[in-house]
């Protein structure tokens, strides 16, 4: 177990095998490579904590939540710095949450993936070839699409 500070849930003891290495780092966080995945039951979020720096935490969605029909698509070189070959491997992607002050207007960046080999406990942050979807993608919108066409 490791002991971590996090700004939004203090000091916490966290499982090492959640511990998630990014060799390049994110967009913007280079120099941070080491984040502990943090799980919180009952929610469909979750939390990419710096192991190194307490203020620094990445709030994350999985996209397929909402948008059932998400395509992933990045270079093979991303798939390969993550040791993955996505028509075989299992692997998880999930999309950096942005919540202004309006939670209401919560935004997922869908053109900058965060792809992560469970396996081998290292990840990416992609970009994604795929130009039908934005950086600021609105969730809650989505959501009701989705929530709506499961009413038919």
């Amino acid at each position: 177990m490791a002991k971590i500070k996090t700004k939004n849930f203090g000091n916490i003891e966290i499982a090492d095998t959640q511990k998630i290495t990014f060799p390049e780092g994110i967009l913007g966080f280079e120099t941070e490579k080491e984040y502990y995945l943090i799980i919180k039951e009952d929610s469909p979020f979750l939390w990419l904590q710096s192991s190194k720096t307490e203020g620094l935490a990445f709030i994350l969605v999985n996209p397929y939540l909402f948008i059932q029909d998400y395509k992933l698509e990045i270079n093979h070189r991303d798939w390969d710095s993550i040791k993955i070959d996505p028509k075989k491997d299992d692997f998880l992607v999930f999309a950096i949450v942005t919540i202004p002050e309006n939670p209401e207007e919560m935004t997922a960046n869908l053109q900058g993936p965060i792809v992560i080999n469970p396996n081998e406990k290292i990840g990416i942050q992609a970009i994604s070839l795929n130009d039908e979807y934005s950086i600021r993608h609105p969730i809650l919108d989505s959501l009701k699409t989705v929530l709506s066409q499961g009413d038919k």
